[in-house]
């Protein structure tokens, strides 16, 4: 999938496309016909960073349920000739979960157009998923005909039938399916789902790939055939060493770790950041510099999965370094340092803010530092990071770092965040919203009233409801 392009923040689309909760708020004051465009752009063009893990599908499709927004524009996207040709997940699955989630709401439409792109659809199985969730049995009973048509009745396509019951991410079409008399239906996924049991036993049992030899050489010698073959294996190769590798082995493992073939380099590192080894430290602050990419990277990565105080020592001798691995020294510092480190916490936000802009990697982990350690004077790059940043994970994350750090946040953006697309966000937001605001009174009873809303963000509102905010 392209990168999305994100308008900016200060927009109608750049709100929506963040999910953030302003954006319903603006949509909601708009001309309708304005929002209407802009919430359509962003259900058919998805514009998460990662589509896998960022919410907006609940988001979007609350927005529809306000706006009383028609699917036309779904419909057509979902059933227009760019199906057959881009038949990637990513291209139809926020629609369909968005149907998904108006079905739920009694939209009867969304539950039509679920039903029909399951039949036709290049992305049925995520469809189907939606409405093993949604419909009743006499409708997924209505499938079972066309889904099944898709398997023709030959070696192969049984093959693929057995694949996809084994791998349905919801399994209640097919075992209604299974129930049905008819040899063509019933018998054909009894059948189906039988050898997917059997597919999964045979896994099981078949050996996954190449194991080492029970010796530290042998162990070396695994992890640098996979990387000669692309597959880097120093992670795994560096457990095997804990279980073959014993005190006098040491030497030929911190010889592997200053200068061995890049494999057995990259697996000794590993395994002596775990063993917390003495001599680690001076050997990971020499292949951070080494003129190969893949013993660099693993040395900071080493470093990152080191605990204990010598590491956090040494991250404050490291965090002003110009390279991954001052980068990675501020992270440890943000995970586990103390009060002292507050200061270097907080320069390297801003200097990877400056640097890299909002969306950085590294600013998951110095956002979650700076809330850690309660660092005040973080407050107006936080807020920036909050505006900016096109991930609702990161944003996420810094509401949890504001409610830390922010005296204004209860009154600020902890109230827009009741209307946010990510959960946890919701969550933070019903903790610290003053609900002196009468936007917040009522936003929370809805939360409270909502079947599709989140039980932790439940939870978290009836918390708040007393006396002054009668309960739903």
């Amino acid at each position: 999938m392209f990168d999305p392009v994100i308008a900016p923040s200060g927009t109608l689309l750049g709100l929506l496309q963040r999910g953030r909760g302003d954006g319903t708020l603006h949509a909601l004051a708009a001309p309708r016909a304005e929002a209407l465009a802009a919430l359509n752009h962003c259900v058919l063009s998805d514009p998460r960073q990662d589509w896998q893990v960022e919410n907006r599908s609940l988001y979007y499709a609350r927005l529809y349920l306000d706006l009383h927004g028609g699917l036309e524009e779904i419909e057509a996207h979902l059933f227009g000739a760019d199906d057959v040709l881009d038949t990637e997940e990513s291209r139809t699955g926020l629609a369909l979960a968005v149907l998904g989630h108006l079905a739920a709401y009694g939209r009867e439409d969304a539950l039509a157009l679920l039903r029909r792109y399951a039949a036709t659809g290049s992305n049925w199985a995520w469809a189907l998923d939606e409405l093993a969730l949604r419909d009743d049995d006499s409708g997924l009973r209505g499938l079972a005909a066309p889904i099944l048509a898709r398997f023709p009745a030959t070696p192969e396509g049984d093959a693929e039938l057995a694949a996809a019951v084994r791998d349905a991410f919801e399994p209640r079409p097919w075992r209604l399916w299974a129930e049905d008399r008819r040899e063509t239906i019933g018998a054909r996924v009894r059948a189906a789902r039988e050898q997917g049991s059997f597919d999964r036993w045979q896994r099981q049992l078949r050996p996954t790939g190449p194991r080492p030899g029970w010796s530290v050489q042998a162990v070396f010698e695994w992890a640098q055939e996979g990387l000669d073959r692309g597959s880097p294996l120093h992670v795994p190769a560096a457990r095997c060493l804990t279980a073959v590798a014993g005190p006098d082995d040491r030497p030929l493992i911190v010889e592997a770790a200053r200068g061995g073939p890049d494999g057995a380099r990259c697996a000794a590192l590993h395994y002596l950041a775990e063993a917390r080894d003495p001599a680690v430290l001076d050997l990971i602050e020499a292949a951070a510099v080494s003129d190969s990419r893949i013993v660099a990277e693993a040395a900071v990565a080493a470093f990152e999965r080191m605990c204990g105080d010598a590491a956090v020592d040494r991250a404050r001798g490291w965090v002003h370094r110009p390279d991954p691995l001052g980068a990675s020294a501020a992270g440890v510092l943000a995970c586990r340092g103390d009060a002292r480190d507050a200061t270097l916490v907080l320069g390297a936000l801003r200097e990877a803010v400056r640097s890299d802009g909002p969306d950085a990697p590294s600013l998951y982990t110095l956002v979650d530092g700076t809330g850690r350690l309660e660092v005040a004077c973080a407050a107006p790059v936080l807020r920036h990071i909050y505006r900016e940043t096109a991930s609702s994970q990161l944003r996420g994350r810094t509401a949890r770092a504001l409610a830390a750090t922010d005296p204004s946040f209860a009154t600020g953006f902890a109230v827009e965040c009741l209307w946010d697309c990510e959960e946890t966000t919701r969550e933070i937001a019903a903790l610290h919203a003053e609900t002196g605001d009468v936007r917040v009174a009522e936003r929370l009873r809805r939360l409270a009233a909502d079947p599709a809303e989140e039980d932790e963000v439940q939870s978290a509102v009836r918390s708040r409801i007393g006396p002054d905010l009668p309960k739903v």
